[in-house]
């Protein structure tokens, strides 16, 4: 199904711009599309989508409702290229999943990229993928297989298992004239990895050398041994950063035993630098893996239980509060004052701590520099809380014609910024060494501990100074 050009058919007299200046779908395609399913139009569905890239389809995927996207695939028929697949929700993808036939979506994988496959059929269970991976030639079901034998978030998930790989003693003009006489090689490539008898890497040689060197030049003097390369059991996140830092476009992947099973290319490594920010980012919020698409139960489900953990942290700021239930009756402007500390300590804090989490996580923070970040941001809480505890203290006490209150929530100012650094940096940083994933559990923790201070040193204070 992916490469098949259509005869796209002229079965609109003018079809509609598919976006609009903005970039967003233009409506009127939409609707045509619409029509064109309602209407069960073959002829005009393939006129409108049939020539569109993987990404333009994803888009109008997410955009139909849920009947109208098994509609709009089965009409499509051969024209729907499932590379689109990859380009939609993993709800979706797994709605659309469930829909279809395995005959059908075996056929639509079997021309894919084996990366492009194994994104596609590696959220369903076993059984289903067993349907669908029996209805496959032997060996691509095998290819894939192996790839899916590897652990999720791994090199061994997102690479290709279709390269190019010859021995060190062929010359460059045996390497080009195979590269024009073969049928069957990938549909992008940008280099040839050089093996030895036994399938074991030994090094790389890029296009660009390979058709600037001499013909008889054998590749062992052109190859670069020194060519990076990864297991196939690494993080996908440890590649894309390898990625980022030699600026790669493509790296071999090896298994244990240094054999050549794949090859990661810069396009993986871009979607994965997309799925782990976000990843970070909805962890920070406490939403998991959520999608906009997904249903009411799931996303009730994924943030219920950090709201549960936020109420049982916020029952222990209030306990403070309980604690000086006294003072606050006998003067309201506490009241009042008490949640403009705790929320700035909040605010403060969170700066701090997404700036660490990322920092963990892009391993710019280690042992070698963590105490400079650390004394930099106890810097940065200190010269903050010193400059709002004269703002918020002069306003308090304008406010309240009272300075010596002024005086007591700028000391208190100072007092939860500080700690509001500390705890944004230290939280996460304990979490990391204890195994536990600083995104996820880092914010809750951190609010805790800002609301408490704050409330503990303003209404101490408070109480000793101006009630004592």
């Amino acid at each position: 199904m992916a490469e098949t050009e259509p005869d796209a058919p002229e079965a609109l007299d003018k079809l509609p711009p598919l976006r609009t200046d903005d970039g967003e779908l233009e409506p009127l395609f939409l609707d045509a599309v619409r029509q064109a399913i309602e209407a069960a139009d073959v002829q005009s569905i393939a006129a409108l989508a049939a020539d569109l890239h993987e990404a333009d389809v994803g888009d109008i995927i997410e955009a139909l409702s849920a009947d109208e996207r098994v509609a709009f695939i089965q009409l499509l028929g051969e024209h729907f290229d499932f590379a689109a697949l990859t380009e939609v929700d993993e709800t979706i993808r797994l709605q659309l999943l469930e829909e279809l036939s395995p005959e059908a979506v075996a056929e639509g994988v079997r021309d894919l990229d084996s990366d492009d496959a194994v994104y596609i059929l590696e959220d369903l269970d076993n059984e289903e993928q067993e349907q669908i991976l029996a209805k496959l030639p032997a060996v691509d079901r095998m290819a894939l297989r192996r790839s899916l034998d590897f652990p999720e978030e791994t090199a061994g998930r997102r690479m290709q298992t279709d390269f190019i790989a010859v021995p060190p003693f062929w010359t460059a003009g045996q390497t080009i004239d195979y590269l024009r006489e073969q049928k069957d090689l990938p549909e992008e490539f940008y280099e040839v990895f050089v093996i030895d008898p036994g399938f074991r890497f030994l090094g790389g040689v890029a296009l660009n050398r390979l058709l600037r060197a001499p013909r008889g030049t054998r590749l062992a003097d052109i190859m670069n041994d020194d060519r990076q390369r990864v297991l196939a059991t690494d993080d996908q996140e440890d590649v894309a950063r390898m990625f980022e830092r030699y600026n790669l476009v493509s790296a071999a992947v090896v298994d244990e035993a240094e054999r050549l099973v794949g090859v990661i290319t810069v396009d993986d490594v871009v979607d994965v630098i997309q799925a782990e920010a976000e990843e970070d980012i909805r962890a920070l919020a406490g939403v998991g893996d959520e999608e906009i698409s997904d249903s009411v139960f799931y996303t009730l489900r994924t943030r219920w239980v950090w709201l549960l953990v936020n109420m049982l942290t916020a029952f222990l700021a209030s306990s403070v509060i309980g604690m000086f239930s006294g003072s606050i009756s006998k003067m309201v402007a506490l009241a009042v004052l008490m949640p403009i500390v705790a929320s700035m300590g909040g605010n403060a804090a969170t700066q701090t701590m997404t700036v660490t989490v990322r920092a963990l996580a892009t391993r710019d923070l280690d042992a070698h520099n963590v105490w400079r970040i650390f004394g930099r941001e106890l810097s940065v809480g200190l010269l903050n809380g010193g400059s709002f505890a004269v703002i918020v203290g002069a306003a308090a006490a304008l406010w309240f014609q009272d300075l010596l209150l002024g005086s007591v929530i700028g000391a208190a100012m100072i007092i939860n910024l500080v700690f509001a650094a500390t705890a944004g940096i230290l939280i996460p940083l304990a979490f990391e060494r204890f195994d536990i994933d600083p995104a996820v559990a880092s914010g809750v923790f951190v609010t805790m501990v800002t609301d408490v201070v704050g409330f503990l040193a303003f209404l101490g204070l408070a109480s000793w100074i101006l009630l004592g």
